[in-house]
């Protein structure tokens, strides 16, 4: 099996598992969060001003109920990464989880070291990136 097909069969893993374990919350995140913004005072207004139900839908409401959707989706993604231990070792896959305990059982401690710095800057990036994402949902929230 070649590198690229080795990389889709553990990709799509990875990702079935982070879809299905996870798509339940963020739904039931992303219901609750809307109906708690469709009673807010501005979404009330905007009603009265005439627009359209998905107008006010799309545009007033779901973007202001993002916020911890957003929050939750990239704490799934540090919880995705942190399955390739899990799902490389059982299936025999070549990967970084698998690495990682090849070199926990050899006490290979620069390659654990490494490893455990690449997966740190890993959720760095992505919490920065679901911070950066904040301003762009919701433009109140501008940072300075």
């Amino acid at each position: 099996m070649g590198l690229a097909s080795g990389l889709a069969v553990r990709w799509s893993c990875l990702r079935l598992r982070s879809v299905w374990g996870s798509s339940a919350i963020i739904a039931r995140l992303t219901r609750s969060s809307l109906v708690e913004v469709l009673h807010q005072d501005y979404v009330r207004t905007a009603r009265a001003k005439g627009l359209g139900e998905q107008m006010v839908l799309l545009r007033h409401s779901l973007k202001n109920a993002l916020i911890p959707v957003v929050t939750i989706v990239g704490l799934q993604f540090g919880h995705m990464l942190s399955g390739t231990v899990v799902i490389e070792t059982v299936f025999a896959r070549p990967g970084i989880g698998r690495m990682t305990v090849q070199a926990i059982v050899d006490k290979d401690f620069p390659v654990v070291q490494g490893i455990i710095l690449f997966t740190a800057i890993i959720y760095v990036v992505t919490n920065f990136l679901v911070d950066l994402s904040y301003a762009w949902i919701d433009p109140r929230l501008r940072f300075k």
